[in-house]
């Protein structure tokens, strides 16, 4: 603002700024004409400096933040700029505090605020410096940065002939009364300041003011109307800033935490971690320890005591009890630091949900990807997406976006049925605050619907609700019947426009805004969440990819359309059980101090519809809730595929932010010498990376000099970022492919569509990022987004984010956050590991393999151990099919793996299934784990690795190294109807053999065995029951094989019985022939045992 010529004062605390003499123009002017910019933590305005620019905290982003808030930042604060987390730099003026760097030179406390001698009778100039040090009121003893001496250090006889004065002490008689317009008060107090109102230092003794009483209390600035309506607003400010938050515990009763501070609500953490107690973790990393110094000795005396007469057997006894004691390191260690995490989902409404304006919560584009709609079924994808619409999230901020990659016409049908009833299920969710918000679910739940609902106009709306959702089940089921029968010309559409998906191969790519348009809301009049059909083009001779090359086409199109900065992948049979689920990630990935290195949020998977008893561990309780809560405490779980929040950042391939480590402290006290010492020892240390850094800084310096994106598309501005300095354009178009627009929105931290599009641009050019040629010679797949080379993409992707530095987060809310359904039948379940552990080989045989892969970046040593585990697990297969064996071959030969037992021996091997047994029942603990699905977890390990496992190592060296893919079919049987019924279906695969083969060999070795030992006396029952334990066990571990093949019948199915029988004939009479347990020599001739005489 111009002031013409008059002297500019004002009141920081009371909003006013004060023209001296002016005729014209009103008095009172506010802050905001002034500087233009008000303080987004405390909402007053930022003050001026004496050069006439705002004052500026942050160097980095230039966030708005006034001098108080800064310095109370710096002072009680995580002293960080609360936008971009950059730690504030200390201007010139303000206090040190802890963590200030050493900056070059001393302070010149004496002459900084010196004014030259010529300047001192300037009246401007001496105005400026009252001013400039009425913005430091009480801030500090230190200078100010304006250069210019505070009035207390000026001459009083040079400074009261030129600019009237109202002080502390007593009042100038020379001075008329209408030239008293500034109120100086003392500079010298030193105490320290509480924001936001200054509280003067009680060691500094002020002298009373004297007021004339002839005067009006006005001219003293107090009992005016504006500054009454001030200071009540002020008190309004403070009353809902400053709030305790309350939070219950697991009694429900309230209480305040002591653990946190009495401080301001946006200061707060939003979540925190709960360590596992001392009392469960101390023990059990002791037995940890304890089983690895037993392991030790067990090895020690296995090697060392072999079996002469069965030395094969010994041998290769020992190499798979080697392989499955490094199976199990690789396992248990990454469980070392388990943790837990706690949300406030109170404190984010508070701190971005704040009454009476615009929602601050950051928004969310949600991935729903599906194929085939007859193996997945249109009612369930329209369950998952209703569920969506409906979460509890403000509409405007939540985008679903559904990939049809068959590009089924059914699908896009059934999407837009659905897209109809949502507009009656999304407002009576959110009316009636129901859970789940999937209709199917939510109506078969089996709870009395009525109790705590009085409502009448509850029970009237939700008996209607019902209604609808039936006659909707209907018209999807009628759809579905419907495209049973394909036409011989194909789909057309109610235009007559013949379905560009007829030709599944072959066909354009198509994108539909069914909801989130305009005119389009709720039989209520409310706004909905936006709603994507998108089929990305496919042509033949393209690699599409399969699923990851989907969804990579969903992170291009959707920063198209929305770029929201984070992203939610869920798979169509997974829908949100818990309407809270965004908040509760929001929770990490919004908190403003370790929010800006999480790269994904994990929720555990949970299903419906698994029977009891849980026969084949399809709820994976064992490792969802103690394997991923020991990554946790490390860098962070795996990625499993579904019911996961990105950043959009890290699926970019971008590093993770490096927090810039405080500077070494010295000590003065220590002599020279000893300095000296260990500036020695570092140098060397520097010297070692110095031709490292060199090449770095290099590339940095030419990087630094260029500017990206000055021309990558007209209309397209405002995008400053520090990416852009650091790439050219040609590499952001070999790193994300020929779309400016797409490469403008990934420079976006915080989302947003470019400035200057038009709708009809930006869905072109959504087009031209899903074709099928767009992700020809870029990164995409290699570096960015989901990583192609496996099925098991999800490992992939999560690995190449934590090798970026990036950490994740297991988030377990108290009411699941997704469930979905899962393969009860045995068949079915088998294939689904098979598929989980054929990507596993991949991996293992690629350049990604992460025993190789990743060195010397982000990615910490017991997070390796996690990730090698995980693809080398199907290597296990061929160890335990062989341990497996040998039971039976013990038990048909009368041989052993182990010799004659000694003492020692029997001490050994009952402490090692002791801690075993101990280092279980520890982690079912503190994992919060059930014996009963640890057991079923321990029971389909043996099932599924003599099986699934055994075919996927094969099937994937054949396809590395052959290039020869291999099919397993599975055929349906037979079935009943009823609950469960699918469990009992018996479907014909050729993965059910080795499980078979395996407990009838060990059935009939078990037998054999007892028969000899009945003809052979007593004396042989001793060293029989070593062998019949381990039949024992191996038979144990597949009974849940044995009676998924049954069934409700009371017989095996024929097919399985000759497959079986054939191949335990073919293995004795194999091993009658080619026995290498009896002397080729000759007759051996043995002494019966019977007195002949």
């Amino acid at each position: 603002m111009d002031a013409k010529g008059r002297l500019v004062a004002g009141s920081h605390n009371r909003n006013e700024f004060i023209l001296i003499n002016a005729d014209e123009i009103a008095r009172v002017t506010s802050v905001k004409e002034l500087s233009g910019q008000i303080c987004q933590i405390c909402g007053d305005e930022i003050e001026i400096s004496v050069d006439g620019e705002p004052f500026v905290a942050c160097n980095e982003c230039a966030f708005p933040v006034c001098r108080p808030c800064y310095e109370y930042e710096r002072r009680e604060g995580n002293q960080a700029c609360p936008q971009c987390k950059t730690r504030y730099k200390r201007i010139k003026g303000c206090p040190r505090v802890e963590g200030d760097e050493e900056e070059d030179g001393d302070d010149d406390l004496e002459n900084e605020f010196d004014i030259a001698c010529h300047d001192r009778r300037d009246p401007h100039r001496v105005a400026a410096a009252m001013f400039s040090a009425r913005l430091n009121i009480n801030r500090s003893s230190q200078p100010h940065v304006s250069g210019i001496s505070t009035p207390a250090e000026l001459d009083a006889a040079s400074v009261a002939t030129e600019i009237p004065l109202l002080t502390y002490g007593e009042e100038d008689a020379g001075i008329f009364s209408d030239k008293h317009a500034l109120i100086i008060p003392s500079f010298m107090s030193s105490g320290k300041r509480v924001h936001p109102m200054p509280v003067p230092d009680p060691s500094v003794t002020l002298s009373p003011r004297p007021m004339d009483p002839r005067k009006d209390l006005a001219m003293y600035g107090y009992g005016t109307v504006a500054w009454k309506e001030r200071m009540e607003e002020w008190k309004k400010k403070q009353n809902e800033k400053l709030q305790v938050v309350r939070h219950e515990e697991n009694n429900g009763d309230e209480f305040e935490d002591p653990d946190l501070p009495m401080m301001d609500e946006g200061r707060q953490p939003l979540s925190r971690k709960l360590p596992i107690p001392s009392s469960k973790i101390n023990p059990y990393r002791l037995i940890i320890l304890l089983r690895l110094a037993i392991l030790g000795l067990f090895f020690h005396y296995r090697i060392l005591h072999p079996v002469n007469d069965a030395y094969v057997l010994w041998l290769i006894s020992v190499i798979c009890e080697i392989w499955f004691a490094v199976s199990w390191i690789l396992d248990q260690f990454p469980k070392w630091y388990p943790i837990e995490r706690e949300t406030y989902l109170d404190r984010l409404s508070l701190r971005y949900e704040k009454e009476g304006k615009p929602s601050e919560l950051a928004s969310v584009d949600i991935f729903v990807s599906t194929v085939d709609p007859m193996k997945e079924p249109p009612l369930i994808t329209a369950n998952t997406v209703l569920s969506i619409l409906s979460v509890d999230y403000p509409v405007d901020k939540v985008a679903c976006y559904v990939s049809d990659d068959g590009a089924a016409m059914l699908t896009f049908e059934a999407l837009s049925e659905t897209s109809e009833f949502a507009r009656k299920w999304v407002p009576f969710c959110k009316k009636f605050n129901i859970e789940p918000r999937a209709p199917e679910w939510y109506f078969a739940q089996k709870v009395d619907y009525l109790r705590d609902k009085v409502d009448p106009t509850f029970v009237r709306e939700r008996r209607a609700m019902k209604r609808e959702y039936e006659e909707f089940k209907v018209r999807i089921n009628g759809l579905v019947a419907m495209a049973q029968k394909v036409p011989e010309e194909g789909w057309t559409m109610q235009d007559g426009t013949p379905w560009p998906g007829n030709n599944v191969r072959d066909h354009p790519a198509m994108i539909q805004v069914l909801l989130g348009h305009d005119g389009v809301r709720d039989i209520e009049g409310n706004e909905l969440p936006r709603l994507i059909y998108v089929s990305r083009e496919k042509r033949p001779g393209f690699d599409h990819h399969k699923k990851a090359g989907a969804m990579n086409a969903l992170v291009r199109v959707s920063a198209i359309i929305s770029n929201a900065p984070f992203l939610l992948n869920v798979d169509c049979d997974h829908y949100i059980n818990n309407s809270k689920a965004l908040r509760e990630a929001m929770c990490f990935m919004m908190d403003p101090i370790s929010g800006k290195k999480i790269c994904y949020v994990q929720f555990p998977q949970r299903f419906d519809g698994i029977d009891r008893h849980d026969r084949y561990s399809n709820r994976n309780v064992v490792f969802f809730d103690i394997n991923m809560k020991g990554l946790d405490g490390i860098q962070g779980p795996i990625y499993v595929g579904t019911g996961c929040v990105f950043r959009r950042q890290a699926l970019y391939g971008y590093d993770a932010p490096v927090k810039k480590k405080p500077p070494r402290r010295t000590c003065n006290c220590l002599p020279k010498w000893c300095c000296w010492c260990c500036c020695c020892c570092r140098s060397k240390k520097k010297n070692r990376k110095a031709k490292s850094n060199d090449k770095k800084k290099n590339n940095k310096e030419v990087s630094k000099q260029i500017h990206a994106l000055e021309n990558i598309e007209e209309g397209i501005e405002g995008i400053e970022n520090e990416k852009s300095s650091l790439m050219p354009q040609i590499k952001f178009e070999k790193k994300f492919g020929q779309s400016p627009v797409f490469i403008a929105s990934t420079l976006m931290e915080d989302g947003g569509v470019p400035k200057g599009a038009t709708t009809a641009s930006l869905l072109k050019e959504a087009i031209h990022v899903i074709s099928c040629s767009y992700e020809d010679k870029t990164d995409w797949g290699k570096e960015v987004g989901w990583i192609y080379g496996s099925v098991t993409e999800d490992i992939l992707t999560g690995f190449k984010m934590h090798c970026h530095g990036w950490r994740s987060v297991y988030c377990i809310p108290k009411r699941p956050a997704f469930k979905g359904s899962a393969p009860i039948n045995l068949s079915d379940r088998l294939h689904q590991v098979l598929r989980w552990a054929l990507g596993s080989v991949e991996i293992f045989l690629s350049r990604h393999c992460p025993i190789w892969y990743g060195y010397g970046c982000g990615l910490k040593s017991l997070e390796r151990f996690s990730y090698i585990a995980s693809v080398v697990y199907p290597l296990t297969s061929i160890p335990l099919l062989i341990y497996c064996t040998l039971p039976a071959v013990c038990l048909l030969t009368g041989k052993f793996i182990v010799p004659e037992i000694s003492n020692y021996a029997s001490i050994l091997f009952i402490s090692l299934f002791i801690v075993i047994a101990v280092t279980s029942i520890l982690e079912m603990q503190w994992g919060g784990v059930g014996i009963h699905d640890w057991w079923r977890n321990e029971q389909f390990w043996v099932i599924g690795g003599v099986s699934s496992h055994l075919f996927a190592l094969f099937q994937g060296l054949l396809k590395v190294l052959a290039g020869v893919n291999t099919n397993f079919t599975v055929t349906s049987k037979g079935g009943d109807d009823g609950e469960f019924s699918e469990l009992y279906i018996f479907k014909w695969t050729s993965l059910l053999v080795p499980p078979m083969t395996l407990l009838i060999i060990n059935i009939i070795g078990v037998i054999v065995g007892i028969s000899d030992a009945i003809s052979n006396g007593y004396d042989s029952w001793g060293p029989l029951f070593g062998r019949l334990f381990f039949a024992f066990w191996v038979i144990v571990h597949l009974y849940p094989f044995l009676k998924g093949l049954m069934g409700k019948q009371d017989r095996l199915p024929t097919i399985i019985v000759v497959w079986s029988i054939l191949l335990a004939s073919i293995f004795s009479l194999l091993w009658a022939r080619v026995n290498p347990f009896i002397s080729k020599g000759g007759i051996v001739l043995e002494v019966c045992g019977l007195n002949c005489d």
